[in-house]
Formats: structure tokens, sequence, C-alpha cells
């Protein structure tokens, strides 16, 4: 089949009428990529990209990455053209309209059939699809044998200037440079404009040798040039340069509404008011989602194309099976050949109690940080869930995250050692999240990353997109409070767990002892509709041997239990989470028989425990309750309620030991007692 220039052409006349119609229709959207990069669509969509709609499951098709998703519409009018039943012509109709399958920007858990994940956010998407290939060359490395081929497919990238400007891009593109991902295709659509002027006026550096510098091949084309754009991919799938790709893509922005292509005023709705006129100029008839016999038909014969290649591919598939049952069985615990959604993945892990069974109990003369205990929890883990992967920001050595043995330091991902578990993303927390994304959405590996918690604030927006899209991504923060110390208030998170604990679909889990990390560890296994974050202390804990070691592990899995019942008639409630719970256990010995304490590590999980389980461990009767923290304690408030005190750290942290820093900001058994006398 060659590249037939002349109706893809029209599909690419078509896509744009369809752009201009969506948008039009909605009063709504962005124009301008749609239109400057249709003819990069045609020869995508209509040619050179290995998909296929009729199976959009299939595991070695080329992801395409739409990172600039503000141009969704370049996305949906390719994928309805394709023929992905669940963006047909009518949901194109319902663009940005409520309860449709193409919202403004796309998403993962609306239309996941050709949505490979949820962009909009500039930069995002850029660092997923470094995640995606990270992914494949581990399943490259892990799946393939000498005799079969499974996985050999590309990560295909479109971004624009405003990706590019977003650190997180270049955190990600700095790694993907270093890591050698030849497999990684990104297009640059480079149309000088970004949305409120032309692009000098922001940023003046040469891309093409910026990439170089990083460590990408780089070639320039004019991007409305198919035979260009074909010749520039083929050359970036067969470059054998050991690099990955960058196709910078000199387009016009809004191409085909002369009233505003080539400004910045093609970025938004602003050509839409043009639309008769330009469907006039671009040839199409009066009435709008014209999709003609031609095109239409070209796609339908393409499809039947690309459904012989997954054939192929499946027998192939079919025959590594029948020949490598191991392996067949460990990619079966992925999503691999049923997945639809990222989490699916997350679905096979062990049942909870299996996890549990497989963590040693802790001696009872243990007194260690979380951060440690989580070490040790880990490797048990990491053999029961062996597609689970793990990576730091530089900061192995105090995150203690180490798939194996960290002084030996041998299993890294590495270009020549694919097969490595443990991922070194240095210096770059919010691309470390977003490339963990990147690896979940991909389907295969379970990701997990570590840094300090006050870092969190540097990953918040990858953070909250995993939430959004349901991504079962494992965060590690440690160094979880003003425990911290002598690092300072720079180093001492206070108002970054109350910060979090508010993204929907977030899990926060804070553990108090080692064995509630137990429990903590494998609960964020066991969430697969969304990420956890793991939030570990850097100094010592007392191990709460009073309380049963499988109390302390489930507890921790339903988000709160009671550490310590009344021995009479409850009188008054203490509650706390992580390294604080043992002050509450201590005050509660000078409070009276009358006195429960309660831990609540994960206040979401807690939250969907069924109402009677809740109301069996803070039941409304009891309104006196004292819950201390070192957080910011406001977020305590729907637990103490109106006649309640939260005891919380409503300030900055300082530089000292962190015992006595505990104890200047209020962080002691002392202090309860001082809050249940004032109760009286």
């Amino acid at each position: 089949m060659t590249l037939r220039k002349d109706v893809l052409a029209k599909a690419a006349t078509i896509a744009r009428g369809l752009a201009i119609d969506a948008v039009h229709a909605s009063n709504s959207g962005h124009l301008g990529l749609p239109l400057g990069c249709a003819e990069i669509g045609a020869v995508l969509f209509g040619y050179t990209l290995s998909h296929c709609p009729d199976h959009p499951e299939w595991l070695n098709r080329d992801r395409f990455v739409l990172s600039a998703g503000h141009g969704s519409m370049f996305l949906y009018s390719w994928l309805c053209l394709s023929g992905y039943a669940e963006v047909p012509l009518a949901e194109v109709k319902r663009f940005r309209q409520m309860g449709s399958k193409t919202p403004g920007h796309p998403e993962l858990t609306h239309a996941p059939s050709g949505i490979e994940t949820t962009t909009g956010p500039l930069g995002q998407g850029v660092a997923n699809a470094v995640g995606m290939a990270v992914s494949a060359k581990m399943a490259e490395a892990r799946f393939n044998t000498k005799d079969h081929t499974i996985f050999d497919h590309h990560i295909v990238c479109l971004a624009g200037d405003g990706c590019m400007q977003e650190g997180v891009a270049m955190e990600a593109i700095a790694f993907a440079g270093h890591q050698k991902l030849d497999n990684l295709i990104v297009f640059y659509d480079a149309n000088a404009v970004t949305l409120d002027a032309m692009a000098k006026a922001t940023q003046s550096e040469d891309a093409a040798k910026r990439f170089e510098a990083i460590g990408f091949d780089v070639q320039t084309i004019e991007g409305h040039d198919m035979d260009l754009i074909y010749a520039a991919f083929e050359r970036a799938k067969q470059a054998g340069s050991g690099k990955p790709q960058l196709i910078i893509a000199k387009t016009l922005i809004g191409k085909g509404i002369p009233e505003v292509e080539g400004t910045q005023k093609a970025h938004g709705e602003g050509g839409a008011k043009f639309a008769e006129a330009a469907r006039k100029g671009l040839g199409l008839p009066d009435a709008p989602w014209y999709v003609s016999p031609e095109v239409a038909s070209y796609f339908s014969e393409h499809k039947q194309t690309l459904n012989a290649g997954y054939e192929a591919w499946l027998k192939t598939f079919n025959a590594w099976k029948a020949a490598n049952p191991a392996l067949a069985e460990l990619l079966g615990t992925s999503s691999a050949s049923s997945h639809t959604l990222p989490q699916d993945a997350a679905k096979k892990t062990p049942p909870i109690a299996e996890l549990l069974a497989a963590i040693p109990v802790f001696p009872e003369s243990t007194k260690i940080a979380t951060r440690k205990a989580g070490q040790d929890v880990l490797q048990p883990l990491a053999a029961k869930v062996p597609l689970l992967v793990g990576g730091s920001a530089d900061l192995y050595g105090s995150t203690l995250n180490y798939i194996g043995d960290l002084k030996a330091g041998d299993d890294d991902f590495a270009p020549g050692h694919r097969t490595g578990r443990n991922i070194r993303f240095g210096i770059r927390e919010h691309g470390m999240c977003a490339i963990l994304n990147g690896i979940a959405t991909h389907g295969i590996f379970r990701p997990s990353g570590a840094t300090f918690l006050v870092f969190a604030d540097y990953c918040r927006g990858a953070i909250r997109l995993a939430a959004l899209s349901h991504m079962p991504v494992i965060y590690i923060f440690t160094h979880d409070s003003v425990g911290v110390g002598e690092d300072g208030p720079t180093h001492e998170p206070v108002e970054t767990i109350p910060g979090l604990r508010v993204i929907p679909n977030l899990d926060v889990i804070r553990p108090a002892d080692p064995e509630e990390t137990a429990g903590a560890y494998a609960a964020a296994l066991d969430h697969t509709e969304g990420p956890t974050l793991l939030a570990l202390s850097r100094q010592n804990v007392p191990l709460l041997s009073e309380i049963p070691a499988a109390t302390r592990r489930e507890g921790a899995v339903k988000g709160g239990y009671i550490a310590r019942k009344e021995t009479s008639e409850l009188k008054l409630i203490l509650l706390s989470a992580g390294s604080e719970l043992q002050h509450a256990l201590k005050a509660a010995d000078s409070l009276g028989s009358g006195t429960r304490v309660v831990s609540l590590p994960c206040f979401s999980r807690f939250n969907r425990q069924p109402a009677d389980y809740r109301e069996s461990v803070l039941p409304k009767a009891c309104r006196k309750r004292i819950a201390i923290e070192a957080t910011v304690s406001s977020t305590w408030a729907p637990y103490v309620g109106l006649d309640g005190v939260s005891l919380g750290i409503d300030r900055f942290g300082m530089s000292a030991p962190g015992g006595e820093v505990m104890k200047e900001l209020g962080m002691t058994a002392e202090h309860v007692l001082a809050a249940a006398k004032a109760l009286g």
C-alpha cells in the first residue's frame, strides 16, 4: 500500500472541517493545532501508525499521545475517521457537552479506546509518553525471546511550544535522552505561536540544538508536506542510533481560516466564527459534519490492513504463549491481554490477605523509622508482585525503596539492563511522577516512586492527573513531618499532607509504626482505582506492641481502627495518625478507663468503610474528642466535630533536633493532657 496523498489530503481537509464544526457548535475549544497539524494526522492515522481500531487493547500497538491536549479535536477527528467505536461522528458532534466521550481535553476514563492518557496540563503528555517508552523497553526485555518478538512498538507524541516550555516536559526529555529511549518519537508542532502572543515573545532558544545536546536525533521538516512527514517518521522509526527522536514540524497554526491562521488568534476558538467561510474556502459543503464517501471508504479499507497486521501479530503472540508458559503467566498478571484501563493491571495483584501474609511480623524490640520499615516490607511484596517497579528522585539512600540490594545497586533500569526494576530519575520529582503515570497507562507494570514528602508540591500536577485518571501509581514519600528536624522548615511538611488529602481519589496513608506500615504497603498495592501516597517518617518510632500486629495491619488497610478500647463508659476519644499516635496512647494512660484511642492513618480509606464500621470506631454519641497530628489542624475537623479539639502545627517548622521541634510545637502527650483538661 502506497502513501495515497490524494485521498489523505482530502482527509486532512475533512479533519479540519470536523474541528471547525465542533468548536463552532460548542462555542468552545481550540482550533489552532487541529487545523495546523492536519497533514501530520493524515499521515499518522491514515498510513504509518501501527494501531487497530477494532482491537484497541492490542498490546503491541503504537501509542499516540496528544500532549497538547487542548487540541483534542485533532485526536477526536482522526479516531472518528479511523473507525474507533467509542468515538463515532455522533460523539464528535457532542464535543465538550455533558456526558460526551469527547470532553474538552482527552480523558482516559471517558473514551479509553484510542485515548492513551489524560492530557491538558501542558508538558504532562510528553512525560507520560516517556513513561510509556520506559514500560515498552521493560516489556521488550522481559517478554521477547530469541524466537518471538511480541513487543516492538513505538510511542509517538505530538507536542507544541507550550509543552516544551513546561519544566515537567524538559525533565522527562532529559531523562529520555540519558536513557536512550529510541522507541520514543516526538513531533514538535513548531508553529511559532503561543496563546497570548507569537512565540518569540517568550522563547528564543534553538530547539534542534537543545534536543541534540540532550541526546535526541533531530529532523526539521515542513509540517504540511506529507511526503516529508512520512519520510521523517520512517527515518525516526528505523534510525538505529539508539537515541530518542524529535521531528520539528514547521506548521501554520489555524491553517484553513485565513482570518486568523498564523496568529495567536488561531489558538483558541477565535476562528470558529468564520466557520461558514472556512468550509467554503476548504472546498467543503455548506452543511457541517461532512465526511466524503471517498475518505470513509479509504479508512474502512485501511482498517482492514490494520486488522491484518494485528492478526499476524496475534499468531506470533499465541506461538509465544505456547512456547513460554511461565512468561505468559507473568504477563497475565498485567492487563496485557484484555485491558481497557490501566488499573486493570493492578486488579491482578494477589489478594490483600496473601500480601500481608508475605510480610514477617516485626520483633517486639523494633524501633525504626517507618521509611526503614517500608524498606523491609517492600522486599517480600516485590517478590509477590514481580511486575512492580520503582524509582527515586536521587534519594534511594534516604527513601529506602530500592527493590533488591540497595548497597549493590545492581538492578537499575538502564540502556544495558532493561529488566532493571529500579529507575534512577535524578533530581526530577515532577518528571518522575508524570513518567510513572505513563508507565501505569501503558498497562503492564505497576509503578512506584519516591522522594521527600515536602517535594510533593513539585509533583502535584502529575499526582492530580493520576487521581483524575484512576491510575494505580504508588508514591513512597518520606521525611513526613517536622520530625525531620535540623533540615528546617524548607524540608518539614506541615501543610503538605492536608493538601494531599483533599485531592479526590488519592489515598494518603500515614502509618504510625512498622506494622501499620506493612498494612499501608499492602493497601497501596490493593488500591486499583487510583493512586496511593505513603507518608513515612525519617525519625525512629516505637513499635506499638500493645496493639496486636494483625489489628494494626488490618486497621491500616481499613484506614482507621480502635488502637485502644475504653474499659468503662466511653467519655473521650483521642485520634491520631502517623508518628504522633504514640503520644495519644501515652496520654490515654493518664486519662482514665473511659478513654478510647483511634488511629486514622488514611482518611479516604476509612471514609469508604461501611457506615456501621465507622460508627463502631467513632460513635457519634461521644462528642468529646481530641486529635493530634504534626500537620495543619483543619482537616481533622470532620472527625473531632464542633465540640472537639485538633492539636496540629499551624505554622512552619524550625531547624533543630527533630524531637525538640516536636516538643516545641506541641506534639507531645502533655499537650494532649492539657487539651483534655481544658475540655473538662
